[in-house]
């Protein structure tokens, strides 16, 4: 009787903790995407175990800045682009608005290119078969699965990260001076190691990130029947814990799998001599003949499952920056009639994305440039960000803790000191 007792409060936590768990978990998650593979492996082949201690840096600042992003939505009701239309001017709006469609376009076509790519490594076929079938399963999926079932199946999607995990145990890895290279920095002030974290950063604090977990909570809300926080007070320390828990739970698992990234081609392609990898399926392809099929086939899976999941958050963010500067009907439990524009959005990006592999453009090179638009947008974004979360006429009293606010501009700071060092070095 104690037993059966046992197992209902562990699949009540486990229940409870799935329920906790939505768009942080997912948000950090969509940051490991095809991308962001192809940035961590080129640090770990170019640089072995000794640069593990970058995403260790970045971690406490993505916490910080997503916090800022999910507060911002609980508590006035509305995402980021909806408070600037609201309080500040237009024309600020239009700029972060415009460059954020850009980069994720781009990033889009370089993310669609992977799974294209993996999945002919992986099952065979030409690559632009599978953008096809990529981009329609994701606009499909998006467009008619109710948020509720949809979020269920990005957290499930989530789970494909762990094929790194599996990757690095098969690949030989010197865990000991892996450990070492994530907890003491080895700096040599080169441009390499430079644009290497800048490389990082730029990967891991997107302004996409931040416009995707506002809404999310925006439309969490409005699942479970919630008012805002500036209406509720009294739930704003249960929410405030369930988005801390949340948003630490996502950024750990999306900071340790790109460490797992890192020490799995450090340990392979940079200890052959392989220090130049220009693509997330050119780093599985690489796996093969050192680190056994199997770590290959990982790999890719891994690509696909993360590329998939990347695909609908990328473009979710521009569908509700567009749609929330417009005032226009938006959500993922809206239904398409109801909210043509929203849809239309996210399917013209996905598509116009995939589109490019279609064309001449190197992939690589545009996702260089989307980064550096990225790099460059993130700062005054989370600047503009922090003064909407900090202000009274938005928040009313429930503006940023001061540990937040402390964070939240450190993390600013340093994201505003990349961006120029890398126009400086450009």
């Amino acid at each position: 009787m104690a037993s059966g007792t046992e197992d209902g409060d562990a699949g009540d936590v486990s229940r409870n903790i799935l329920k906790i768990l939505g768009p942080g978990l997912v948000t950090g998650a969509a940051d490991d995407d095809p991308s962001g593979i192809a940035t961590y492996s080129q640090v770990g082949a170019q640089f072995g175990y000794g640069m593990g201690w970058m995403v260790i840096l970045s971690f406490p600042l993505m916490v910080a800045i997503q916090e800022v992003a999910a507060h911002i939505g609980v508590v006035t009701g509305t995402g980021i682009a909806r408070n600037i239309r609201q309080h500040y001017p237009r024309w600020l709006l239009a700029a972060i608005v415009l460059t954020l469609l850009v980069a994720n376009v781009i990033n889009i076509g370089a993310d669609i290119a992977a799974i294209g790519d993996a999945a002919s490594l992986l099952i065979g076929g030409k690559m632009q078969m599978w953008v096809v079938l990529a981009a329609s399963v994701s606009v499909l999926l998006e467009t008619f699965l109710s948020y509720g079932r949809y979020a269920s199946v990005l957290k499930w999607l989530t789970m494909a990260l762990f094929s790194y995990v599996a990757t690095a145990f098969v690949a030989h890895v010197q865990w000991s001076v892996a450990l070492i290279g994530a907890v003491l920095p080895v700096l040599s002030l080169s441009g390499a190691q430079f644009t290497a974290l800048v490389a990082v950063l730029g990967t891991t604090i997107s302004p996409y990130l931040f416009f995707w977990q506002s809404a999310q909570e925006v439309e969490d809300l409005a699942r479970r029947h919630k008012k805002p926080l500036h209406i509720t007070p009294r739930r704003t320390g249960a929410e405030f814990r369930r988005i801390r828990i949340d948003t630490l739970t996502g950024m750990a698992i999306s900071n340790l799998i790109a460490w797992f990234i890192i020490v799995s081609t450090a340990a392979t392609l940079h200890s052959h001599g392989i220090i130049n990898i220009q693509t997330s399926a050119q780093a599985a392809q690489a796996l093969a003949p050192i680190a056994g099929k199997f770590a290959s086939v990982l790999f890719s899976i891994g690509i696909i499952g993360t590329g998939l999941l990347a695909l609908p958050v990328l473009a979710g963010s521009s569908a509700y920056a567009v749609c929330e500067t417009f005032d226009w009907n938006q959500g993922l439990d809206a239904k398409p009639l109801q909210a043509r524009a929203f849809y239309g959005i996210i399917a013209g990006g996905t598509f116009l994305g995939g589109a490019l592999a279609f064309t001449p453009i190197d992939p690589m090179k545009a996702l260089y440039w989307s980064a550096v638009v990225n790099g460059v947008l993130a700062g005054p974004v989370m600047a503009v960000m922090m003064i909407v979360a900090s202000s009274e006429r938005v928040m009313g009293k429930l503006v940023l803790s001061r540990s937040l606010r402390v964070w939240g501009w450190i993390a600013t700071a340093v994201m505003l000191a990349a961006a120029v060092m890398l126009v400086v070095t450009l």
